[in-house]
């Protein structure tokens, strides 16, 4: 996918960051990721969270939210592709956390006013993502309201709401708290928009997910050009794609690397029900292979499958268009015959 269009959003993020963690020790910060890491996705009961304290919330915010923030504008992204006009007057974060997801949405509507809230199940976690917002740029962000609320088989989502996110939160859940998640955003909502880790298992999730709306009535916007079964083999394969992310100095000390980004790889599915979607294209989903006079791309179609198709010179400007295609796009772009 491309880079990020609304850079000011994400620019302002890392900003509050970077402020958060001036009079944190370096090396405390670290511990407290490396910790996290290897016990907070998946593992945590929803009664209890590992979030702990301020320390703890900061630490992991600075280190995760530029990524979650990238994964879920990228996805955001791909919706307003197939959806260019509409907008979310009203937006619920669910297990938001300290609201990477609620920046990414400013960001893809900037101009917009909209109510935003943000359910999650640690306080801390909550009390942070609300300072930070008062120093956003976006008023809704500013405006937002932060609730404590246990995410599973008690949640409860207005009615109406125009878009429910939910990033990063399936895999923390029991099955049975995850299709209840699910089912409660798809009675609720006109949108919703699923992100998830983009490894097999997180793949799993946001297929069954997927299936779920599907049932419910939604239709698949993206990054499916279609609302059939899957048609990737259990097993085989995954989809997935790829945001780029820019390094912090914690990022770099925690995995001691020395490239100033990372690619954050994520699963995703947004649906809507009662909107009216245009026909989709297909979608690249594998990163094009760049070879001399040929491209080669990997696509979901909307006939359900998914193929292969060879760009060389001799199909003039889609080619060019090929060679500029990210893992992804739709295909072909609406300007490929500019």
């Amino acid at each position: 996918m491309h880079a990020p269009e609304y850079a000011p959003t994400g620019e302002n993020l890392r900003a509050a960051l970077a402020d958060l963690l001036d009079g944190l020790p370096p090396k405390q910060a670290a511990q407290a990721v490396e910790r996290l890491i290897a016990n907070y996705r998946g593992r945590t009961p929803t009664d209890a969270p590992v979030l702990r304290d301020r320390s703890d919330v900061v630490a992991y915010a600075a280190y995760r939210m530029p990524a979650t923030f990238e994964a879920v504008r990228s996805a955001l992204e791909a919706f307003r592709d197939r959806l260019p006009e509409w907008e979310p007057a009203s937006h619920v974060d669910v297990g938001g956390g300290t609201g990477a997801a609620s920046w990414a949405v400013a960001a893809a509507w900037p101009s917009g006013e909209r109510r935003t809230t943000v359910l999650d199940w640690a306080e801390p976690a909550l009390a942070l993502g609300a300072e930070l917002a008062r120093g956003a740029s976006s008023a809704a962000l500013r405006a937002a309201h932060w609730r404590r609320q246990a995410i599973g088989g008690g949640l409860a989502i207005p009615d109406d709401t125009d878009l429910v996110t939910v990033s990063y939160v399936l895999g923390e859940l029991t099955e049975t708290d995850r299709n209840a998640v699910v089912d409660e955003a798809a009675r609720a909502a006109r949108t919703v928009v699923l992100i998830e880790p983009g490894t097999p298992d997180g793949y799993l999730r946001i297929r069954h997910a997927r299936d779920r709306l599907i049932a419910a009535g939604f239709r698949i916007v993206a990054p499916c050009p279609h609302s059939a079964e899957c048609p990737i083999e259990v097993g085989a394969d995954w989809c997935h794609f790829s945001a780029r992310v820019s390094r912090s100095s914690l990022h770099r000390q925690v995995k001691g690397g020395s490239l100033p980004y990372e690619d954050e790889k994520f699963s995703y599915v947004a649906a809507v029900r009662g909107l009216d979607v245009p026909a989709a294209p297909a979608r690249v989903v594998r990163k094009p292979q760049i070879r001399k006079g040929q491209v080669l791309l990997d696509l979901c179609t909307p006939a359900d499958a998914l193929t292969r198709e060879t760009v060389t010179k001799r199909h003039g400007p889609l080619y060019r268009a090929a060679r500029d295609t990210d893992w992804g796009d739709e295909w072909p772009p609406a300007d490929a015959d500019d």
